[in-house]
């Protein structure tokens, strides 16, 4: 049996564990759901030992299935949700519960940040826009709130990089998470520690920072004991869940485009320079000496899961008596709505909104309803506002000079045939599908794999493992339909801008 190198991710939903084998096929897999909490209108955070208990169970499911020694286990990567602000103790104890990357409590941080050091200062350190969905406001509001957990902590950590200390008994800091800081030099890879001292900020309250597919340390015997892992498997620092999935689709060469269909949407795209476009996410690839420039947003398949769960009972009974998926009646029915929608046009701003408009404020939008439209004209809506999004932050990209060949789509929205033919039509893109349902999870395994020398480099680790199922071609008529809606769906939102301020400051003052 084996060798098997293990991808553990830790997303916002759930942890997922995949065992491969060499050639990327999945010997092996196991999810564990955990939950996220909203203490407050615009807060949420999870339990950093949720996510270290969910490892422990999937693992636990791997080991009965029979299928995978511990033995024959050769390294382990682990991927994360970004944006994870959780302060732990010198004995590695999470002293609160993480601020997670859709949180947005930091805003007053954020903007005092930006007044007192400069946008244009920490665009050009670190790339990025004070948003409060970085690390670098949360941090200052735990500072402020919080003084008595901020001085007792000891590091601040990303979501792999927990799991990796609960691993190794070792704190690390990917490259590839780097960004989430606005004191990370994008362009060298190291801290800015004077510029964290004007934000003022402790240097010494982030850890080192390794390159992704970097042994850092080995599974010790504590953490054998939780996990089933042999104590001394080789243990990689990990990265970005994003950046895992675009090295898991394949991208590993300028052009190549990650498109990302998970709860939230996105992009990602190779570049071998830094390329600092304010409008959109600079980050580190997982592959050394790379960099992509990505598209956050909201707009993904939470807006059709929230869809589903209010408006699909009926989708959802005959889903259940067919023993089917709910997502699979929903495209089969949205399929009959001919492509625009009848004119009905969504904003999936369900929880502000990311790259490229940057605004907290935004709110979910449908515009154009009238009697002749059904809740399938809404679904079908639904997923093409999603692919407007993806279309203006691939848009953004392109005025930077940043080619854009195709789109390799991972992710669950990568399932359905309707939702990936929209985002086609609409991007005037041809997207190719890999076989493999666990992109993310195979990037933070190859990860593992090229560092302990199970693949001489990524080029090798990625002939061997990602192999393409289907592509889809974009339709001509269908882009033609496209192209004059998605002006309009830019439009509603640059007209709604300020109403947008306005629902703000009455919900804060009478809601």
């Amino acid at each position: 049996m084996g060798p098997y190198i293990l991808g553990i991710d830790i997303g916002t939903s759930a942890c997922k564990v995949v065992a491969f084998d060499i050639d990327g096929k999945v010997a092996a897999s196991a999810l564990c759901s955990y939950d996220v909490h909203y203490p407050r209108s615009g807060w949420a955070e999870q339990y950093a030992d949720d996510w270290w208990q969910g490892v422990c169970h999937a693992l636990q499911c791997i080991w009965k299935q029979g299928k995978v020694r511990p033995a024959d286990v050769v390294g382990v990567g682990v991927d994360g949700q970004s944006w994870s602000a959780l302060p732990v103790s010198c004995d590695g104890k999470a002293l609160r519960p993480a601020i997670i990357w859709f949180d947005r409590r930091a805003q007053q941080q954020a903007e005092r940040m930006a007044q007192a050091v400069g946008v244009q200062r920490l665009i050009g350190v670190s790339g990025n826009p004070p948003d409060p969905a970085y690390i670098t406001p949360k941090m200052m509001w735990i500072k402020e709130n919080e003084p008595d957990i901020y001085n007792r902590t000891y590091k601040f950590l990303q979501s792999n990089g927990f799991i990796v200390y609960k691993l190794t008994g070792l704190f690390t800091q990917d490259k590839s998470q780097g960004y989430g800081f606005h004191f990370f030099n994008i362009t060298e890879g190291v801290y800015d520690r004077e510029l964290c001292r004007q934000m003022g900020l402790d240097i010494d309250k982030v850890a080192d920072i390794f390159e992704c597919c970097d042994v850092v340390g080995s599974v010790t015997e504590e953490a054998a004991g939780s996990t089933g892992l042999l104590a001394g498997t080789p243990v990689v620092a990990g990265g970005l869940d994003a950046a895992a999935s675009t090295l898991g689709a394949g991208v590993v060469s300028i052009g190549q485009t990650q498109e990302q269909g998970g709860q939230a949407g996105g992009m990602s795209i190779y570049v071998d320079k830094p390329v600092i476009e304010p409008r959109l996410i600079l980050g580190y690839h997982v592959v050394p000496d790379a960099w992509l420039l990505q598209g956050g947003t909201v707009g993904g398949g939470g807006a059709l899961r929230w869809f589903v769960d209010q408006f699909g009972y009926a989708e959802t009974c005959e889903a259940d008596k067919k023993g089917v998926s709910v997502y699979n009646i929903v495209d089969q029915k949205a399929s009959a709505i001919k492509p625009g929608s009848d004119g009905l046009i969504f904003l999936p701003y369900m929880s502000g909104e990311r790259s490229p408009i940057w605004n907290p404020k935004a709110r979910g939008v449908f515009f154009g309803l009238s009697y002749d439209k059904t809740r399938m004209h809404a679904a079908r809506a639904v997923m093409e506002g999603c692919a407007y999004s993806l279309r203006h932050n691939i848009e953004v990209a392109q005025q930077a000079g940043v080619h854009v060949d195709e789109l390799i789509s991972v992710g669950g929205a990568a399932k359905s045939s309707l939702w990936t033919q929209i985002k086609a039509d609409v991007t005037k893109k041809r997207i190719q599908v890999p076989y493999a349902d666990d992109a993310t999870a195979l990037g933070a395994a190859i990860l593992a794999g090229v560092g302990t020398g199970v693949y001489k480099d990524f080029r090798e680790a990625v002939s061997k493992t990602v192999r393409i199922r289907k592509s889809y071609e974009p339709n001509a008529d269908n882009f033609y339909i496209y192209d004059k809606l998605y002006a309009v769906y830019r439009e509603i939102y640059d007209r709604l801008e300020q109403t947008y301020d306005k629902l703000y400051a009455v919900q804060k003052e009478v809601i």
